[in-house]
């Protein structure tokens, strides 16, 4: 509660800064007279702006990751035209004139202060920013992004300069945190101020790089192991690297951003994946003690039936219930899964029918919704949680994922089976131990299963069983990684790229979507206007640390 107080009252302080921050339209950084200068500002104003826009960009980032991963429902017939350029000028500008511009005045008063906290947390989050852009779009502006006025077209850098340059960061940033500071800052919504934490999640940051580039770089998969046998990484979910919403709805609206989008006065606004729903319900979808605990989590049922699936058909609110599957799409979910479980097809681009109070909404974890207890009622604003739910940043079961991948890679399939359910176990019992199940939800799984806990012994062993069973356990492992990656899917974008896994995915429900997105198109606002940038000329160029086959082709499910 002390954290949402403290997210409540520094969203109201820095709300002109947000304001300031967001005004300008490019890379065009000259000062601004309305905004404060270095000499009237604290540097803590500065760090507080950047941890909640930190929050959004990864919201923002990790939902489209997520949409082309089948985690979450995207909509959009073809990968060409399935995420516009304009559709990222806002992301953009939060990455260079919000964050990395209040950075780097930051690190200016940091450094007159010896404020080395500050600017070592500053640092982790620009490193994974770099990143980031480096992942979703190639090459992009960063030693010439930040010089305002004196570089109105900044040229990109190669993007392995830039994840060389992040890797650095990190490594200051730990040095930072362990060096003596003269003040420490006034909030910190990630650790509060447990700096050996911030070490642990600016280690797993090196991971996460050196495991997207083990494909371009002989070194990254000993540098991984290396960080791993020191044990200085996120390894619990005590370390989890995240950030936490509030409940309040106005001035300001601290939900969740997913519970703001599914928990309004006229129902849900977003549509939940229909894989990702049917992945979790298990090989045997009847058979309830096949299925996935957390989907009581991720997800809740605002109806018992599905229209055309296992209720009867209404052409008015899900018009595919009337159809039979595309021939593309056989062996895979089509236009919903039964009990309820009501999402979308992946690409689907159908209008948007009275459905609002009868879809599948967010749940409670991570969007801070409501748990599914099996009471099938409409939820509205208020509902559930109210937004109390986090934005996962680096986990320590992702961390897992990670090692089992590397184990698999080179052949070690015992260890990779160690890994993966290392992850497994850790993701249920993070999910499964956020809120405080309903009455109601007890009642029905100790009746239906004995309980929770036995509930996840089955689906363990079942999973355990599939993993023993499958002739390519990355297939196993991916969609393990996906189901655990729910509510920021970068990370499972980079390992779909990286891996070609899982090859399980639904494909697209256009027969000939055309070659998926290895990397988006830069952003208009500075394909634009910068001199020196040039628009891509499609959605199948590939990143630098990704060197498989072409698209389209790889990945196999598309």
């Amino acid at each position: 509660m002390r954290k949402l107080n403290k997210l409540i009252k520094l969203m109201v302080f820095c709300g002109a800064l947000f304001m300031v921050s967001c005004e300008t339209t490019d890379l065009d950084l000259a000062q601004n007279p309305n905004a404060l200068s270095p000499e009237q500002a604290n540097p803590d104003f500065f760090l507080n702006a950047i941890q909640v826009n930190f929050a959004y960009f990864v919201e923002s980032m990790g939902s489209v990751g997520a949409q082309v991963t089948r985690i979450d429902y995207m909509y959009g017939r073809d990968y060409t035209n399935a995420f516009s350029p304009t559709g990222f000028d806002g992301i953009w500008r939060s990455a260079y004139q919000s964050m990395m511009m209040d950075i780097k005045t930051m690190n200016t008063l940091a450094d007159e202060g010896n404020l080395v906290h500050h600017k070592a947390v500053g640092e982790v989050i620009q490193a994974y920013v770099m990143m980031t852009l480096v992942d979703f779009f190639g090459d992009v502006p960063y030693t010439e992004a930040l010089m305002g006025a004196d570089n109105l077209n900044p040229v990109a850098d190669s993007g392995a300069s830039i994840y060389a340059a992040a890797i650095a960061l990190l490594d200051d940033a730990i040095a930072n945190f362990n060096a003596t500071a003269t003040a420490d800052p006034a909030l910190d919504f990630y650790y509060d101020g447990d700096w050996a934490q911030w070490i642990k999640a600016a280690n797993t940051l090196k991971m996460k790089a050196y495991i997207a580039t083990r494909l371009v770089d002989g070194s990254a998969v000993a540098n991984f192991n290396a960080i791993v046998a020191s044990g200085n990484y996120i390894s619990s979910n005590a370390d989890d690297f995240q950030f936490r919403w509030g409940t309040n709805e106005i001035q300001p609206d601290t939900r969740h951003p997913r519970y703001s989008a599914s928990y309004t006065t006229t129902g849900g606004t977003d549509y939940m994946s229909n894989w990702l729903m049917d992945t979790m319900r298990g090989d045997y979808p009847d058979a309830w003690l096949d299925w996935d605990p957390r989907i009581f989590y991720y997800f809740y049922r605002q109806v018992s039936e599905t229209p055309g699936i296992d209720g009867p058909a209404d052409e008015e609110v899900l018009e595919c219930g009337l159809y039979s599957p595309p021939a593309h799409y056989a062996g895979f979910v089509y236009c919903g899964n039964p009990y309820g479980w009501w999402g979308r097809d992946h690409g689907n681009d159908n209008g948007i029918p009275p459905d609002g109070f009868l879809r599948t909404l967010s749940g409670v974890y991570p969007a801070g919704g409501a748990m599914d207890d099996w009471s099938f009622s409409s939820k509205v604003n208020g509902d559930g949680n109210g937004g109390n739910g986090v934005t996962p940043i680096m986990l320590a079961s992702w961390t897992d994922f990670m090692i089992a991948e590397l184990r698999l890679a080179s052949g070690d399939v015992a260890g990779a089976k160690t890994a993966t359910f290392d992850g497994i176990n850790k993701s249920l019992d993070k999910v499964t131990s956020f809120a405080v199940p309903t009455d109601r939800f007890t009642a029905i799984t100790d009746f239906y299963y004995g309980g929770i806990d036995t509930m996840i012994y089955w689906f363990l062993s079942d999973t355990s069983d599939k993993w023993d069973a499958a002739a390519d356990k990355m297939d196993v492992l991916g969609e393990q990684y996906f189901v655990a990656s729910f509510g920021n899917g970068i990370d499972a974008y980079n390992f779909y790229r990286r891996t070609g896994y899982p090859t399980t995915l639904q494909p697209n429900i256009e027969p000939n979507p055309g070659g998926f997105i290895r990397s988006f198109f830069y952003p208009a606002s500075y394909a634009n206007t910068n001199a020196n940038a040039t628009q891509k000329s499609g959605v199948d160029v590939q990143v630098f640390w990704d060197t498989n086959p072409a698209s389209p082709g790889f990945p196999s499910s598309n």
